[in-house]
């Protein structure tokens, strides 16, 4: 019994990970200059889906059926909309 678990501590695995040529592409896509400057650009719009989700309500659908989740969406947008000309004709 002790020799076994003797045996089993004294051995080691290794993981080799296999990439598929989709997987290549993707890592080589984002080493590239066009994927950087996308990706500074993507805090703009993450803070705006932001501000739908936690701010407007926009996390949860509030009633069911495809139409009424789209009327949901629209007027979530609509108000966030809203929101940026007020707060942009009282810069003004």
């Amino acid at each position: 019994m002790m020799d076994a678990i003797n045996l089993e501590q004294n051995q080691k695995t290794y993981h080799v990970t296999i990439k598929t040529d989709e997987q290549i592409e993707q890592l080589e896509f984002q080493e590239s200059d066009a994927f950087k400057e996308l990706q500074r650009k993507r805090y703009k719009i993450e803070a705006k889906n932001s501000e739908l989700k936690n701010t407007l309500g926009y996390d949860r659908a509030l009633s069911y059926g495809l139409s009424c989740i789209e009327m949901q969406g629209a007027l979530t947008i609509f108000a966030a909309n809203v929101k940026r000309i007020l707060k942009l004709m009282h810069k003004a």
